[in-house]
């Protein structure tokens, strides 16, 4: 026992090691985080140091992390944007998986492979990997982009498409009829699935109010987990995978104005799980079986991607969008995917697919995920040098473009920042409005106003309420502590981005400008203006003298202010030399 407790230490300090070496490295060459992971897998695994062999126990933990990342998605996604996006699913998902499966099942029958063989690898490397598409998705800017919208479409009907293909499977291997009935009986399914809805729509913001109230961080993040995986297992317990449950799970909570926090309390799980899967792909290259086949290995990985890109460019182009749109779209689904594992390894167990086979595909689909980000690499490369797009182009698909782009970030909707987003609101500016306060939340959104729970003086919230899209960040916040350490954070992460800051006193705005903020407003100064401008209104004093007075003393009180920014500056300077 304490030997394999080692083991497990040794594994997982292997694994943090790799990461912090490897691929900050591939960061700095610019070759993205994915194949750093992958690198790092190749080193580790059983034909790199050996330091890790029991591969298939590091991937069942892997796959977390592309749970966390469908998640994620599906908290991004509101149900409205998901019915806009129905036709996509039919239309693209099903013309690609069909399309594809068919041409490679004919491929198959050519080459000499068995019927039933055949059908197995034409649905298997069919399938694209959903981790793989929507981590280089997230580096191209998200699947906010018409490019991404399509993208996902397939994907998202790729994962529908698991339970059918685990009934195929069955059904081949000679499996009893109930058995196969069972699996391909969609009726308890959907029943689960709607159920979910109607709990995410009217249970789950109360019960997440009353573990709010408690004030537990702890608490929060283990009702998140518990949500997510819960969740991807019932969805599992009916037939479904549980990467489409946990995106069912993110879709429950899309409307909640929890999100942004839940979100920010995952997005560290998501992102060492999810490289840690693809720190498995590397780890399950079998290099020796790739040398002794190499010629045939790299002409099927080469024609299988070409292929699916083909298929994926010309229904795309039949959609109706642009040609670097379509480009785009084939080259980054040309991989297949992780359920092509699945299914591979279940059909070899059922006697469907030869061992060897299974095998060899098995590295065919590792190879394509080593490919692709090269191959998306050298598109946009070529797309960028060669194609200039006609605007006129791709009107159709306007729709899906993110509506949140530009908006203002309100943090704190007390008093003052609640004033804020009305006169905001009611000048037309879009934005979004975050605050700790749970009972303030549920009341501003129950009047209509865009409120989400969450702590916006953590990075993680303000990056799940779009501040890389945002136009500038207002902080309304009450406590002048954590007005200071905000106002610091944005600098830090957003160098660019307006910074109005609500201040306390003269000191307080001298303090927030050397931090980073663009302007400041004092709280304690602008309230005794208003109530020394009534007072002399109501002393008879004439209303030009009043206005004269009152823009004389502000102008006076923030120029002291800048005063004592330089001279803050002047004592800085002096201190490091």
């Amino acid at each position: 026992m304490e030997e394999a407790s080692s083991q497990y230490l040794i594994d997982i300090l292997a694994l943090l090691l790799a990461t912090v070496m490897v691929v900050p490295i591939f960061h700095a060459i610019r070759l993205g985080a994915i194949l750093g992971y992958l690198t790092a897998g190749v080193i580790l695994g059983p034909w790199g140091l050996g330091i890790i062999t029991e591969v298939e126990e590091i991937r069942h933990l892997g796959e977390f992390g592309v749970i966390f990342l469908l998640f994620v998605l599906g908290i991004e996604l509101k149900p409205d944007k998901l019915w806009q996006m129905r036709r996509l699913v039919v239309g693209l998902g099903i013309g690609q998986l069909l399309l594809t499966a068919g041409l490679i099942y004919g491929i198959a029958i050519w080459l000499g492979v068995a019927q039933q063989s055949a059908i197995i690898i034409g649905f298997g490397l069919a399938l694209s990997s959903t981790a793989f598409c929507l981590k280089l998705l997230s580096e191209r800017g998200g699947i906010m982009t018409v490019m991404g919208r399509m993208s996902f479409s397939i994907l998202l009907l790729q994962d529908l498409a698991v339970v059918p293909l685990l009934a195929l499977i069955a059904y081949l291997a000679g499996g009893d009829h109930s058995t196969a009935e069972q699996s391909t009986s969609l009726f308890y399914p959907v029943l689960v699935i709607i159920a979910m809805l109607f709990a995410g729509r009217y249970l789950l913001n109360p019960i997440l109010g009353r573990l709010v109230a408690s004030k537990d961080p702890e608490v929060f993040i283990a009702v998140a987990l518990l949500l997510v995986l819960g969740v991807a297992w019932i969805m599992e317990m009916v037939g479904f995978s549980m990467a489409l449950g946990a995106f069912l799970a993110g879709v429950m909570l899309a409307e909640s104005h929890y999100r942004h926090q839940i979100e920010a309390d995952i997005l560290p799980f998501r992102g060492i799980l999810l490289g840690l899967f693809f720190m498995t792909v590397g780890m399950s290259i079998d290099f020796g079986l790739l040398w002794e086949q190499l010629g045939t290995i790299v002409l099927l990985t080469v024609g299988l991607m070409s292929l699916k890109a083909s298929v994926i460019y010309i229904l795309v182009r039949i959609s109706g969008a642009r040609h670097d749109i379509a480009v785009q779209s084939g080259v980054l689904l040309s991989q297949s995917g992780e359920f092509g594992f699945v299914m591979f390894s279940a059909a070899s167990v059922a006697g469907i697919l030869e061992v060897h086979l299974s095998q060899m595909l098995t590295l065919i689909i590792a190879m394509t995920m080593v490919l692709t980000p090269f191959v998306v690499k050298a598109a946009n490369v070529l797309l960028i040098r060669f194609y200039t797009p006609d605007t006129e182009e791709n009107e159709d698909f306007s729709e899906f473009v993110e509506d949140s782009e530009s908006h203002v970030i309100v943090a704190g909707f007390g008093r003052v920042g609640a004033r804020i987003a009305a006169l905001l609101g009611a000048a037309g500016v879009p934005y979004l409005a975050i605050d700790m306060r749970p009972e303030r939340v549920k009341a501003a959104r129950g009047q209509g106003f865009p409120v989400f729970f969450g702590d916006a003086s953590r990075i993680k919230v303000l990056q799940a309420a779009g501040a890389e899209r945002a136009k500038m960040i207002v902080v309304a916040l009450e406590s002048p502590d954590q007005v200071n350490s905000l106002v610091a954070l944005v600098r830090q992460y957003y160098p660019d981005m307006p910074i109005h800051a609500r201040a306390r006193d003269r000191q307080h705005c001298a303090d927030l400008i050397i931090n980073g903020a663009t302007t400041t407003v004092s709280e304690t100064l602008e309230t005794s203006l208003r109530l020394t401008e009534e007072v002399l209104l109501g002393s008879g004093v004439d209303e030009v003298m009043v206005a004269q007075v009152i823009d004389e003393f502000r102008d006076d009180y923030y120029s002291n202010v800048v005063q004592k920014v330089t001279e803050n500056k002047v004592v800085l300077g002096e201190l490091r030399h």
